[in-house]
């Protein structure tokens, strides 16, 4: 939390003072960005696993300069029940181009996060306006984030700070790209969906990824034991293997046509449409 929220106020208030030409705002603004998904979101993902509740409110912390505290509540209660479903809007369909998902998965995550939190509301038998709702409370702290920085450091700080997040949210959505593009399951003669496994997320076991990303490159074994800290996360080589690291796989993202070139052959033939 002092390393995301340090460096993005003291860049923000630096900003008053001074004089910073064109590439560097732009360069800055892209390295916080770095910064807000690989140190915000991504322990903010794995704090909101934790059972303690204080763990769980510093989760929600991280997630704020990003802009996305939505996520808690839609990766919790929404991806890990759906993921590599067509319920899931953060698993990439076969062929699905990386900005076709930035879009799909932005939107389509926000809208689930609204539905779960009203069928939370449901269940409680409380009201839409309740104390209970936190996507309600998640939107007024956002607001009043940004109209803080407004506030005490102008216009240019608060286009800044959205421009950061937006930079911190694409690096969030392209690790979700990478993770199960192209994975599904399976329906069962009942109509549900068999249970997801280690070959429905993509495994990485490449040194740098697992410790830049705290060990979320062994994704199967988070989707398998979702409460298990990233310390014990386990390396399943029956899962699908990524012939990359997660920073090269996320570079060759960029490239649709390359990354269908080296990905598609190697996604399970009864994975295949």
């Amino acid at each position: 939390i002092p390393i995301v929220y340090g460096l993005i106020g003291y860049f923000l208030w630096s900003l008053s003072f001074e004089q910073y030409s064109i590439t560097e705002l732009v360069g800055l603004t892209i390295s916080l960005g770095i910064v807000v998904g690989a140190n915000g979101i991504n322990i903010a993902h794995e704090l909101g696993h934790r059972k303690l509740h204080f763990e769980r409110v510093f989760g929600k912390i991280l997630l704020l300069p990003a802009l996305y505290m939505h996520f808690f509540i839609e990766h919790n209660f929404g991806h890990h029940l759906h993921a590599a479903t067509p319920q899931d809007p953060a698993t990439a369909k076969y062929n699905q181009s990386i900005y076709s998902f930035w879009f799909s998965s932005i939107k389509g995550q926000y809208i689930k996060a609204w539905s779960i939190q009203k069928s939370l509301l449901g269940r409680a038998k409380l009201p839409f306006l309740s104390s209970k709702n936190d996507m309600l409370w998640y939107t007024l702290i956002q607001f009043g984030y940004l109209m803080s920085v407004y506030l005490f450091l102008g216009e240019l700080a608060v286009g800044l700070a959205l421009c950061i997040a937006l930079s911190g949210v694409l690096l969030l959505e392209t690790i979700n790209y990478i993770q199960h593009y192209g994975l599904k399951r399976n329906k069962k003669a009942s109509g549900r969906y068999e249970r997801i496994s280690e070959i429905h997320s993509w495994n990485s076991n490449h040194v740098l990824g697992r410790i830049l990303l705290y060990e979320l490159t062994r994704h199967s074994d988070h989707h398998y034991r979702a409460h298990k800290k990233f310390q014990l996360l386990e390396y399943h080589q029956s899962g699908p293997q990524m012939p990359f690291g997660y920073t090269t796989s996320m570079v060759l993202a960029l490239a649709p046509p390359l990354w269908f070139l080296v990905m598609n052959p190697i996604i399970p033939v009864v994975m295949r449409p």
